[in-house]
Protein backbone atom coordinates (compact mmCIF):
# COMPACT_ATOMS: atom_id res chain seq x y z
CA UNK A 1 0.00 0.00 0.00
CA UNK A 2 2.82 2.37 1.00
CA UNK A 3 4.63 1.57 -2.25
CA UNK A 4 1.50 2.35 -4.26
CA UNK A 5 1.05 5.71 -2.46
CA UNK A 6 4.73 6.48 -2.99
CA UNK A 7 4.40 5.63 -6.69
CA UNK A 8 1.31 7.85 -7.03
CA UNK A 9 3.03 10.74 -5.26
CA UNK A 10 6.05 10.38 -7.56
CA UNK A 11 3.81 10.63 -10.66
CA UNK A 12 2.05 13.75 -9.28
CA UNK A 13 5.43 15.29 -8.40
CA UNK A 14 6.82 14.58 -11.87
CA UNK A 15 3.72 16.11 -13.52
CA UNK A 16 4.09 19.22 -11.31
CA UNK A 17 7.78 19.53 -12.16
CA UNK A 18 7.00 19.12 -15.89
CA UNK A 19 4.33 21.83 -15.62
CA UNK A 20 6.69 24.19 -13.78
CA UNK A 21 9.47 23.61 -16.33
CA UNK A 22 7.02 24.15 -19.17
CA UNK A 23 5.75 27.35 -17.51
CA UNK A 24 9.31 28.61 -16.94
CA UNK A 25 10.27 27.87 -20.57
CA UNK A 26 7.12 29.64 -21.79
CA UNK A 27 7.85 32.70 -19.57
CA UNK A 28 11.42 32.79 -20.89
CA UNK A 29 10.26 32.70 -24.51
CA UNK A 30 7.47 35.31 -24.45
CA UNK A 31 7.42 39.06 -23.91
CA UNK A 32 8.93 42.08 -25.64
CA UNK A 33 11.80 41.16 -27.92
CA UNK A 34 10.71 37.52 -27.62
CA UNK A 35 7.68 35.45 -28.70
CA UNK A 36 4.28 37.19 -28.47
CA UNK A 37 2.41 36.66 -25.15
CA UNK A 38 -0.33 34.09 -24.66
CA UNK A 39 -1.85 31.64 -22.17
CA UNK A 40 0.57 29.35 -20.32
CA UNK A 41 0.71 25.91 -22.02
CA UNK A 42 0.58 22.51 -20.32
CA UNK A 43 3.20 19.88 -21.27
CA UNK A 44 2.09 17.90 -24.35
CA UNK A 45 -1.48 19.31 -24.21
CA UNK A 46 -0.41 22.90 -24.86
CA UNK A 47 -3.48 25.16 -24.64
CA UNK A 48 -6.00 22.42 -25.43
CA UNK A 49 -8.03 23.24 -22.31
CA UNK A 50 -8.48 26.85 -23.48
CA UNK A 51 -9.26 25.91 -27.11
CA UNK A 52 -12.83 25.18 -28.16
CA UNK A 53 -12.17 22.81 -31.06
CA UNK A 54 -15.78 23.15 -32.29
CA UNK A 55 -15.30 26.92 -32.78
CA UNK A 56 -11.66 28.00 -33.00
CA UNK A 57 -12.59 31.47 -34.30
CA UNK A 58 -14.47 32.38 -31.10
CA UNK A 59 -11.68 30.99 -28.91
CA UNK A 60 -9.04 33.06 -30.71
CA UNK A 61 -11.22 36.18 -30.57
CA UNK A 62 -11.50 35.86 -26.78
CA UNK A 63 -7.76 35.34 -26.43
CA UNK A 64 -7.07 38.42 -28.59
CA UNK A 65 -9.20 40.50 -26.20
CA UNK A 66 -6.86 39.41 -23.40
CA UNK A 67 -3.47 39.32 -25.16
CA UNK A 68 -3.80 41.80 -28.04
CA UNK A 69 -3.67 41.44 -31.84
CA UNK A 70 -0.47 39.32 -31.89
CA UNK A 71 -0.36 36.39 -29.47
CA UNK A 72 0.85 32.82 -29.10
CA UNK A 73 -1.17 29.67 -28.47
CA UNK A 74 0.22 26.15 -28.23
CA UNK A 75 -1.40 23.54 -30.48
CA UNK A 76 -0.11 20.56 -28.59
CA UNK A 77 3.53 21.27 -27.91
CA UNK A 78 3.91 23.54 -30.98
CA UNK A 79 3.65 27.32 -30.57
CA UNK A 80 1.42 29.08 -33.11
CA UNK A 81 1.43 32.86 -33.58
CA UNK A 82 -2.05 34.28 -34.17
CA UNK A 83 -2.61 37.55 -36.04
CA UNK A 84 -5.99 39.01 -35.13
CA UNK A 85 -7.42 42.12 -36.81
CA UNK A 86 -6.98 43.98 -40.09
CA UNK A 87 -3.86 45.97 -39.21
CA UNK A 88 -1.67 43.00 -38.27
CA UNK A 89 -3.04 40.69 -41.00
CA UNK A 90 -2.43 43.37 -43.65
CA UNK A 91 1.05 44.15 -42.27
CA UNK A 92 2.09 40.49 -42.46
CA UNK A 93 0.38 39.29 -45.66
CA UNK A 94 0.54 42.44 -47.82
CA UNK A 95 3.14 44.92 -46.49
CA UNK A 96 5.63 42.15 -45.68
CA UNK A 97 4.35 39.59 -48.18
CA UNK A 98 7.77 38.03 -48.97
CA UNK A 99 8.58 37.31 -45.32
CA UNK A 100 5.21 35.70 -44.59
CA UNK A 101 4.61 33.89 -47.93
CA UNK A 102 5.67 30.39 -46.86
CA UNK A 103 2.97 27.79 -46.12
CA UNK A 104 2.87 26.77 -42.46
CA UNK A 105 2.42 23.34 -41.00
CA UNK A 106 -0.97 21.79 -41.85
CA UNK A 107 -0.70 18.12 -40.85
CA UNK A 108 -3.64 16.82 -42.95
CA UNK A 109 -2.52 18.60 -46.13
CA UNK A 110 1.14 17.79 -45.47
CA UNK A 111 0.42 14.07 -45.05
CA UNK A 112 -1.89 13.96 -48.09
CA UNK A 113 0.30 15.97 -50.50
CA UNK A 114 3.80 15.26 -49.14
CA UNK A 115 5.10 18.71 -50.04
CA UNK A 116 3.79 18.60 -53.64
CA UNK A 117 1.05 20.54 -55.44
CA UNK A 118 0.05 24.20 -55.15
CA UNK A 119 -1.66 24.57 -51.76
CA UNK A 120 0.70 22.88 -49.26
CA UNK A 121 4.07 23.20 -51.02
CA UNK A 122 6.89 25.70 -50.44
CA UNK A 123 10.05 27.24 -51.92
CA UNK A 124 11.04 26.93 -55.61
CA UNK A 125 8.71 24.01 -56.51
CA UNK A 126 5.74 26.00 -55.19
CA UNK A 127 6.76 29.12 -57.13
CA UNK A 128 7.13 27.16 -60.39
CA UNK A 129 3.84 25.25 -60.25
CA UNK A 130 1.85 28.22 -58.92
CA UNK A 131 3.13 30.50 -61.69
CA UNK A 132 2.40 27.82 -64.29
CA UNK A 133 -1.10 27.18 -62.88
CA UNK A 134 -1.99 30.89 -62.71
CA UNK A 135 -1.03 31.30 -66.36
CA UNK A 136 -3.17 28.27 -67.27
CA UNK A 137 -6.18 29.69 -65.40
CA UNK A 138 -5.66 33.15 -66.89
CA UNK A 139 -5.70 31.65 -70.36
CA UNK A 140 -9.39 30.94 -69.75
CA UNK A 141 -9.14 27.22 -70.11
CA UNK A 142 -6.18 27.29 -72.50
CA UNK A 143 -7.80 29.83 -74.81
CA UNK A 144 -10.43 27.44 -76.24
CA UNK A 145 -13.47 29.16 -74.74
CA UNK A 146 -13.65 31.86 -72.12
CA UNK A 147 -14.29 30.90 -68.50
CA UNK A 148 -17.41 33.05 -68.61
CA UNK A 149 -18.85 30.99 -71.46
CA UNK A 150 -18.11 27.78 -69.56
CA UNK A 151 -19.97 29.09 -66.48
CA UNK A 152 -22.92 30.27 -68.58
CA UNK A 153 -23.13 26.91 -70.34
CA UNK A 154 -22.98 25.07 -67.01
CA UNK A 155 -25.69 27.33 -65.56
CA UNK A 156 -28.08 25.91 -68.21
CA UNK A 157 -27.51 22.39 -66.85
CA UNK A 158 -28.01 23.67 -63.29
CA UNK A 159 -31.29 25.40 -64.23
CA UNK A 160 -32.46 22.14 -65.83
CA UNK A 161 -31.80 20.28 -62.56
CA UNK A 162 -33.68 22.89 -60.53
CA UNK A 163 -36.62 22.76 -63.01
CA UNK A 164 -36.86 19.00 -62.40
CA UNK A 165 -37.75 19.64 -58.72
CA UNK A 166 -41.10 21.15 -59.88
CA UNK A 167 -41.54 23.28 -56.76
CA UNK A 168 -41.05 20.35 -54.35
CA UNK A 169 -38.54 20.65 -51.43
CA UNK A 170 -34.95 19.70 -52.33
CA UNK A 171 -31.40 19.86 -50.97
CA UNK A 172 -29.20 21.87 -53.36
CA UNK A 173 -25.84 20.61 -52.02
CA UNK A 174 -24.94 18.11 -54.74
CA UNK A 175 -26.34 19.97 -57.74
CA UNK A 176 -24.34 23.08 -56.72
CA UNK A 177 -21.21 20.95 -56.19
CA UNK A 178 -21.66 19.35 -59.63
CA UNK A 179 -22.20 22.71 -61.37
CA UNK A 180 -19.18 24.40 -59.78
CA UNK A 181 -16.99 21.32 -60.13
CA UNK A 182 -17.83 21.00 -63.82
CA UNK A 183 -16.36 24.46 -64.48
CA UNK A 184 -12.97 23.48 -62.98
CA UNK A 185 -13.26 20.00 -64.57
CA UNK A 186 -13.62 21.57 -68.02
CA UNK A 187 -10.38 23.50 -67.45
CA UNK A 188 -8.36 20.76 -65.74
CA UNK A 189 -9.71 17.60 -67.44
CA UNK A 190 -11.21 19.10 -70.60
CA UNK A 191 -14.67 17.68 -69.93
CA UNK A 192 -17.81 18.00 -67.84
CA UNK A 193 -19.77 15.22 -66.11
CA UNK A 194 -23.47 14.46 -65.96
CA UNK A 195 -25.16 15.31 -62.64
CA UNK A 196 -26.37 11.71 -62.37
CA UNK A 197 -22.94 10.17 -63.12
CA UNK A 198 -22.40 7.85 -60.14
CA UNK A 199 -18.62 8.19 -60.24
CA UNK A 200 -18.87 11.99 -60.32
CA UNK A 201 -21.39 12.04 -57.44
CA UNK A 202 -19.03 9.81 -55.43
CA UNK A 203 -16.28 12.39 -56.01
CA UNK A 204 -18.58 15.20 -54.81
CA UNK A 205 -19.22 13.11 -51.71
CA UNK A 206 -15.43 12.71 -51.18
CA UNK A 207 -14.94 16.48 -51.42
CA UNK A 208 -17.82 17.13 -49.02
CA UNK A 209 -16.50 14.59 -46.52
CA UNK A 210 -12.97 16.06 -46.61
CA UNK A 211 -14.29 19.52 -45.68
CA UNK A 212 -16.45 18.17 -42.87
CA UNK A 213 -13.76 15.86 -41.48
CA UNK A 214 -11.05 18.54 -41.49
CA UNK A 215 -13.40 20.98 -39.69
CA UNK A 216 -14.63 18.45 -37.12
CA UNK A 217 -13.26 18.20 -33.57
CA UNK A 218 -11.21 15.16 -34.66
CA UNK A 219 -9.77 17.21 -37.52
CA UNK A 220 -8.80 19.98 -35.08
CA UNK A 221 -7.25 17.47 -32.66
CA UNK A 222 -5.24 15.97 -35.52
CA UNK A 223 -3.96 19.49 -36.30
CA UNK A 224 -2.66 19.73 -32.71
CA UNK A 225 -1.46 16.19 -32.04
CA UNK A 226 -0.65 14.66 -35.44
CA UNK A 227 2.73 13.33 -34.24
CA UNK A 228 0.84 11.12 -31.74
CA UNK A 229 -2.37 10.47 -33.69
CA UNK A 230 -0.44 9.32 -36.79
CA UNK A 231 0.33 6.13 -34.86
CA UNK A 232 -3.16 5.59 -33.47
CA UNK A 233 -6.37 4.25 -35.09
CA UNK A 234 -9.44 6.48 -35.07
CA UNK A 235 -11.77 8.71 -37.14
CA UNK A 236 -8.93 11.17 -37.87
CA UNK A 237 -7.51 8.65 -40.37
CA UNK A 238 -10.71 8.40 -42.46
CA UNK A 239 -10.03 11.64 -44.33
CA UNK A 240 -6.98 10.12 -46.06
CA UNK A 241 -9.10 7.43 -47.74
CA UNK A 242 -11.16 10.30 -49.23
CA UNK A 243 -7.97 11.98 -50.49
CA UNK A 244 -6.78 8.69 -52.01
CA UNK A 245 -10.09 8.16 -53.86
CA UNK A 246 -9.85 11.62 -55.46
CA UNK A 247 -6.20 11.19 -56.39
CA UNK A 248 -6.94 7.81 -57.99
CA UNK A 249 -9.60 9.51 -60.16
CA UNK A 250 -7.12 12.25 -61.17
CA UNK A 251 -4.40 9.65 -61.95
CA UNK A 252 -6.87 7.80 -64.21
CA UNK A 253 -7.64 11.05 -66.10
CA UNK A 254 -3.89 11.70 -66.51
CA UNK A 255 -3.42 8.23 -68.09
CA UNK A 256 -6.18 8.96 -70.63
CA UNK A 257 -4.54 12.30 -71.46
CA UNK A 258 -1.12 10.68 -71.96
CA UNK A 259 -2.60 8.38 -74.58
CA UNK A 260 -4.18 11.22 -76.60
CA UNK A 261 -1.68 14.07 -76.04
CA UNK A 262 -0.88 16.40 -78.92
CA UNK A 263 1.82 18.76 -77.54
CA UNK A 264 1.04 21.31 -80.29
CA UNK A 265 -2.61 21.53 -79.33
CA UNK A 266 -3.13 21.17 -75.53
CA UNK A 267 -6.82 20.84 -74.68
CA UNK A 268 -6.70 21.49 -70.92
CA UNK A 269 -4.53 21.93 -67.82
CA UNK A 270 -3.35 18.29 -67.77
CA UNK A 271 -2.24 18.48 -71.42
CA UNK A 272 -0.28 21.67 -70.69
CA UNK A 273 1.39 20.05 -67.67
CA UNK A 274 2.29 16.92 -69.67
CA UNK A 275 3.82 19.13 -72.40
CA UNK A 276 5.80 21.01 -69.75
CA UNK A 277 7.04 17.66 -68.38
CA UNK A 278 8.35 16.74 -71.84
CA UNK A 279 10.09 20.12 -72.14
CA UNK A 280 11.80 19.66 -68.78
CA UNK A 281 12.47 15.91 -68.89
CA UNK A 282 16.26 16.44 -68.97
CA UNK A 283 16.26 19.10 -66.28
CA UNK A 284 17.36 17.70 -62.90
CA UNK A 285 15.01 18.44 -59.98
CA UNK A 286 12.27 19.77 -62.26
CA UNK A 287 8.97 20.46 -60.45
CA UNK A 288 7.12 19.07 -63.47
CA UNK A 289 6.80 15.33 -62.93
CA UNK A 290 3.97 12.80 -62.75
CA UNK A 291 3.41 12.88 -58.96
CA UNK A 292 3.27 16.66 -58.96
CA UNK A 293 0.86 16.68 -61.92
CA UNK A 294 -1.58 14.44 -60.03
CA UNK A 295 -1.25 16.58 -56.87
CA UNK A 296 -1.61 19.93 -58.70
CA UNK A 297 -4.66 18.73 -60.66
CA UNK A 298 -6.11 17.36 -57.41
CA UNK A 299 -5.50 20.70 -55.61
CA UNK A 300 -7.24 22.65 -58.38
CA UNK A 301 -10.13 20.18 -58.48
CA UNK A 302 -10.82 20.21 -54.73
CA UNK A 303 -10.18 23.94 -54.22
CA UNK A 304 -12.22 24.79 -57.32
CA UNK A 305 -15.16 22.69 -56.12
CA UNK A 306 -15.71 22.99 -52.39
CA UNK A 307 -15.10 26.66 -51.51
CA UNK A 308 -17.34 28.06 -54.25
CA UNK A 309 -20.12 25.45 -54.00
CA UNK A 310 -20.30 25.85 -50.19
CA UNK A 311 -20.41 29.64 -50.62
CA UNK A 312 -23.29 29.30 -53.10
CA UNK A 313 -25.10 26.89 -50.78
CA UNK A 314 -24.72 29.35 -47.90
CA UNK A 315 -25.86 32.12 -50.27
CA UNK A 316 -29.11 30.30 -51.10
CA UNK A 317 -29.73 29.73 -47.38
CA UNK A 318 -29.33 33.46 -46.67
CA UNK A 319 -31.59 34.41 -49.59
CA UNK A 320 -34.45 32.20 -48.38
CA UNK A 321 -33.90 33.47 -44.84
CA UNK A 322 -34.16 37.08 -46.08
CA UNK A 323 -36.70 37.07 -48.97
CA UNK A 324 -36.74 40.90 -49.24
CA UNK A 325 -33.04 40.84 -50.22
CA UNK A 326 -33.85 38.20 -52.85
CA UNK A 327 -36.65 40.43 -54.24
CA UNK A 328 -34.31 43.43 -54.53
CA UNK A 329 -31.77 41.34 -56.49
CA UNK A 330 -34.54 40.17 -58.84
CA UNK A 331 -35.69 43.77 -59.41
CA UNK A 332 -32.12 44.71 -60.36
CA UNK A 333 -31.75 41.67 -62.66
CA UNK A 334 -35.04 42.55 -64.42
CA UNK A 335 -33.89 46.16 -64.90
CA UNK A 336 -30.34 45.47 -66.10
CA UNK A 337 -30.46 42.02 -67.75
CA UNK A 338 -34.13 41.31 -68.36
CA UNK A 339 -35.34 37.75 -68.98
CA UNK A 340 -34.30 37.15 -72.59
CA UNK A 341 -30.51 36.81 -72.18
CA UNK A 342 -28.11 35.32 -69.64
CA UNK A 343 -26.42 37.52 -67.02
CA UNK A 344 -22.79 38.30 -67.89
CA UNK A 345 -19.75 39.53 -66.00
CA UNK A 346 -20.08 42.91 -67.79
CA UNK A 347 -23.46 43.36 -66.03
CA UNK A 348 -21.83 43.38 -62.61
CA UNK A 349 -20.87 47.09 -62.75
CA UNK A 350 -24.53 47.98 -63.46
CA UNK A 351 -25.75 45.74 -60.62
CA UNK A 352 -24.34 47.25 -57.41
CA UNK A 353 -26.96 45.67 -55.14
CA UNK A 354 -26.39 42.12 -56.46
CA UNK A 355 -22.63 42.69 -56.27
CA UNK A 356 -23.00 43.90 -52.67
CA UNK A 357 -25.01 40.76 -51.76
CA UNK A 358 -22.35 38.51 -53.34
CA UNK A 359 -19.64 40.27 -51.30
CA UNK A 360 -21.75 40.21 -48.14
CA UNK A 361 -22.32 36.44 -48.44
CA UNK A 362 -18.56 35.87 -48.58
CA UNK A 363 -17.87 38.36 -45.77
CA UNK A 364 -20.61 37.04 -43.50
CA UNK A 365 -19.73 33.34 -43.80
CA UNK A 366 -15.91 33.81 -43.64
CA UNK A 367 -15.64 30.35 -45.22
CA UNK A 368 -11.95 29.82 -44.29
CA UNK A 369 -12.01 31.73 -40.99
CA UNK A 370 -8.39 31.23 -39.89
CA UNK A 371 -6.88 31.22 -43.39
CA UNK A 372 -4.53 28.35 -44.20
CA UNK A 373 -1.42 28.52 -41.98
CA UNK A 374 1.63 30.57 -42.94
CA UNK A 375 5.18 30.48 -41.52
CA UNK A 376 8.41 32.47 -41.58
CA UNK A 377 11.57 30.99 -43.12
CA UNK A 378 13.91 32.85 -40.73
CA UNK A 379 13.71 34.50 -37.29
CA UNK A 380 11.48 37.50 -37.99
CA UNK A 381 10.98 40.69 -36.04
CA UNK A 382 7.27 41.63 -36.01
CA UNK A 383 5.84 44.48 -33.93
CA UNK A 384 7.60 44.16 -30.54
CA UNK A 385 8.29 40.45 -30.92
CA UNK A 386 10.55 37.88 -32.55
CA UNK A 387 8.83 35.03 -34.43
CA UNK A 388 11.31 32.12 -34.61
CA UNK A 389 11.99 30.46 -37.97
CA UNK A 390 9.45 27.72 -38.80
CA UNK A 391 6.75 28.95 -36.38
CA UNK A 392 3.22 28.37 -37.69
CA UNK A 393 1.21 31.59 -38.13
CA UNK A 394 -2.57 31.95 -38.34
CA UNK A 395 -3.73 35.22 -39.95
CA UNK A 396 -7.37 35.11 -38.78
CA UNK A 397 -9.38 36.22 -41.83
CA UNK A 398 -12.65 36.18 -39.86
CA UNK A 399 -11.25 38.93 -37.62
CA UNK A 400 -10.86 41.14 -40.72
CA UNK A 401 -14.17 40.20 -42.37
CA UNK A 402 -16.04 40.73 -39.07
CA UNK A 403 -14.33 43.98 -38.04
CA UNK A 404 -17.03 46.12 -36.37
CA UNK A 405 -15.40 49.47 -37.28
CA UNK A 406 -15.45 48.63 -41.00
CA UNK A 407 -18.70 46.61 -40.94
CA UNK A 408 -21.18 47.82 -38.26
CA UNK A 409 -22.97 44.86 -36.61
CA UNK A 410 -20.61 42.43 -38.40
CA UNK A 411 -22.53 39.31 -37.33
CA UNK A 412 -25.66 40.49 -39.12
CA UNK A 413 -26.16 39.71 -42.80
CA UNK A 414 -26.56 43.14 -44.39
CA UNK A 415 -25.67 44.04 -48.02
CA UNK A 416 -25.50 47.72 -46.95
CA UNK A 417 -21.97 46.85 -45.72
CA UNK A 418 -20.92 47.11 -49.39
CA UNK A 419 -23.12 50.01 -50.51
CA UNK A 420 -22.59 53.76 -50.39
CA UNK A 421 -25.46 56.05 -49.35
CA UNK A 422 -26.29 56.70 -53.03
CA UNK A 423 -26.67 52.95 -53.68
CA UNK A 424 -23.36 52.59 -55.56
CA UNK A 425 -21.04 49.69 -54.75
CA UNK A 426 -18.61 50.33 -51.89
CA UNK A 427 -15.18 48.68 -52.09
CA UNK A 428 -13.44 47.63 -48.89
CA UNK A 429 -9.81 46.70 -48.23
CA UNK A 430 -11.14 44.49 -45.45
CA UNK A 431 -12.69 42.11 -48.00
CA UNK A 432 -10.23 39.19 -47.83
CA UNK A 433 -12.21 35.93 -48.10
CA UNK A 434 -9.52 34.52 -50.43
CA UNK A 435 -6.65 35.59 -48.10
CA UNK A 436 -4.15 38.20 -49.35
CA UNK A 437 -0.59 38.69 -50.53
CA UNK A 438 1.54 36.00 -52.17
CA UNK A 439 -0.68 33.13 -50.99
CA UNK A 440 -3.97 34.60 -52.15
CA UNK A 441 -6.14 31.86 -53.68
CA UNK A 442 -5.05 31.40 -57.33
CA UNK A 443 -8.67 30.77 -58.32
CA UNK A 444 -10.03 34.01 -56.80
CA UNK A 445 -11.09 35.52 -60.14
CA UNK A 446 -12.81 32.30 -61.22
CA UNK A 447 -14.64 31.90 -57.89
CA UNK A 448 -15.91 35.49 -57.87
CA UNK A 449 -17.19 35.10 -61.42
CA UNK A 450 -18.94 31.82 -60.60
CA UNK A 451 -20.67 33.11 -57.46
CA UNK A 452 -22.00 36.17 -59.28
CA UNK A 453 -23.09 34.38 -62.48
CA UNK A 454 -24.65 31.30 -60.84
CA UNK A 455 -26.60 33.34 -58.27
CA UNK A 456 -27.79 35.92 -60.83
CA UNK A 457 -28.85 33.18 -63.27
CA UNK A 458 -30.74 31.19 -60.61
CA UNK A 459 -32.60 34.31 -59.39
CA UNK A 460 -33.32 35.46 -62.94
CA UNK A 461 -35.24 32.20 -63.46
CA UNK A 462 -36.54 31.18 -60.01
CA UNK A 463 -37.93 32.55 -56.78
CA UNK A 464 -36.54 30.52 -53.88
CA UNK A 465 -38.58 29.79 -50.78
CA UNK A 466 -37.93 28.10 -47.46
CA UNK A 467 -39.97 25.05 -46.43
CA UNK A 468 -40.16 26.34 -42.82
CA UNK A 469 -40.71 29.76 -41.29
CA UNK A 470 -37.68 31.94 -42.27
CA UNK A 471 -37.18 32.80 -38.58
CA UNK A 472 -36.68 29.11 -37.80
CA UNK A 473 -33.82 28.77 -40.32
CA UNK A 474 -30.43 28.51 -38.64
CA UNK A 475 -27.59 30.28 -40.45
CA UNK A 476 -24.94 29.19 -37.93
CA UNK A 477 -22.23 26.87 -39.35
CA UNK A 478 -22.64 23.24 -38.27
CA UNK A 479 -18.85 23.01 -37.98
CA UNK A 480 -16.29 25.78 -37.62
CA UNK A 481 -12.71 24.60 -38.03
CA UNK A 482 -10.54 24.97 -41.12
CA UNK A 483 -13.80 26.08 -42.80
CA UNK A 484 -17.29 27.18 -41.77
CA UNK A 485 -19.54 24.35 -42.94
CA UNK A 486 -23.09 25.53 -43.83
CA UNK A 487 -26.04 23.75 -42.20
CA UNK A 488 -28.13 21.39 -44.34
CA UNK A 489 -31.50 22.75 -45.41
CA UNK A 490 -34.21 22.25 -48.00
CA UNK A 491 -35.75 24.86 -50.28
CA UNK A 492 -38.34 25.17 -53.03
CA UNK A 493 -37.79 26.83 -56.41
CA UNK A 494 -40.69 28.38 -58.34
CA UNK A 495 -40.17 29.46 -61.98
CA UNK A 496 -40.61 33.22 -62.42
Amino acid sequence: MKMELLGGATVVLLVCIACLLSFAAWKGRSGKGKMPPGPAPLPILGNLLQMKTSNMTKTLQKLSEEYGPVFTVHMGSDPVVVLHGYDVVKEALIDRADEFAARGREPTGDRANQGLGIVFSNNEPWLHVRRFSLTALRNFGMGKRSIEERIQEESDYLLEEIHKTKGTPFDATFMLSCAVSNVICSIVFGRRYDYKDKKFLALMSNVNNITEMMSSSWGQLYQMFSSILDYLPGPHNNVFAEFDALKAFVAEEVKLHQASLDPNSPQDYIDCFLSKMQEEKDRPNSSFHMKNLVTCAFDLFIAGTETTSATLKYGLLLLIKYPKIQEKIQEEIDQVVGRSRKPSVADRTQMPYTDAVVHEIQRFIAFVPLSLPHTVTKDTSFRDYIIPKGTTIYPVLASVLHDSKEFPNPHEFNPEHFLNKDGSFRKSNFFMPFSAGKRICPGEGLARMEIFLFLATILQNFTLKTVVNPQELSITPTLSGISNVPPDFQLRAFPR
